[in-house]
């Protein structure tokens, strides 16, 4: 009998298992979708679903570069021995590729073809869970762009070209030399890996943020005993130390902390011929915010 696409459809969305096989359990059980959930069971297929609860911390962080644009994704797994499988390795990296053909939003690349299997971002992922035998996740993704200058990135910890555990991305917008500004910008990328700032500027950290910092520090004035106008004096100074420590721009730079960052862009101009503007960064850590299933804990 004829096997329907929205047959194939609902057994995916069933057991998690592949396309494919849905189809070939479909056409085995003559269309009887209960037998066919049986079948994929007993062939050892039906994984997806009995792995989607677990916790995915780790995995890989994956980067692809164009001229002037580039575009991180992290894609998660539960072990690290999955990240070091080759197969699940090639999935990030084209899942990156494929992103740069988009606006950088999961969304977008979730819907986006790839070429390795002719089918969406989205359903390869959930065919690599029935595949690889563990949970898996398309977490995030973000895209940086500038219409001239360059987007410098890195990756830290890396397990092969363009993959690690760590990834940054940095914009500089400026009609200056294409290798001085990849130069600093490769700089400035290593410099986010290792400081993490919170924001570009002073201005960008999140009102919220400050606020917190502002009343932590509020409390520990008062405890001085001193007067509330010293204590607001005091709070200040600390307010304005908080901001020069998250602000990328504000920061010592690790290359050479005698200077700024904003100071050392200034001073790259020179090289570069040109003023150089840095547009925006992205850092991506792998789990950042994951709670990891912890040991001990049942499995699924």
């Amino acid at each position: 009998m004829a096997i329907s696409a929205s047959q194939v459809k609902e057994l995916r969305e069933k057991t998690g298992a592949g396309m494919m096989d849905c189809k070939k359990a479909l056409s085995e059980t003559d269309g009887d979708m209960d037998a066919a959930v049986d079948w994929l069971r007993a062939k050892g297929i039906s994984k997806a679903e009995k792995k989607s609860d677990r916790a995915t911390a780790e995995g890989l962080i994956g980067v692809a570069a164009g001229e002037n644009e580039a575009v991180l994704v992290e894609v998660n797994s539960e072990t690290d021995f999955v990240a070091r499988n080759e197969t699940f390795q090639k999935l990030v990296a084209e899942i990156a590729g494929v992103g740069l053909s988009t606006d950088g939003s999961v969304e977008a690349i979730s819907g986006a073809t790839l070429p390795s299997s002719g089918q969406p971002v989205s359903d390869t992922v959930r065919d690599a869970v029935g595949t690889i035998g563990e949970n898996m996740t398309f977490r995030r993704a973000q895209k940086l762009s500038v219409e001239k200058g360059a987007v410098a990135s890195y990756i830290h910890n890396a397990v092969g070209p363009d993959l690690g555990k760590l990834g940054v991305l940095v914009a500089l917008r400026s009609e200056g030399d294409r290798g001085a500004l990849e130069k600093l910008g490769k700089q400035i990328a290593m410099h986010v890996a290792a400081t993490n700032p919170l924001s570009l500027t002073k201005d960008d950290v999140a009102p919220e943020v400050a606020e917190r910092e502002r009343r932590v520090f509020a409390e520990q004035a008062r405890e001085s005993g001193k007067p509330d106008s010293i204590v607001e004096k005091m709070v200040e100074g600390r307010m304005r130390k908080f901001y020069e420590e998250v602000a990328l721009l504000s920061q010592d730079f690790v290359v050479n902390p005698d200077q700024t960052v904003s100071e050392a862009v200034s001073a790259a101009e020179a090289e570069a011929g040109a003023p150089i503007t840095v547009e925006g960064f992205v850092r991506f850590s792998l789990g950042e915010g994951v709670e990891a299933q912890t040991e001990g804990a049942e499995a699924a």
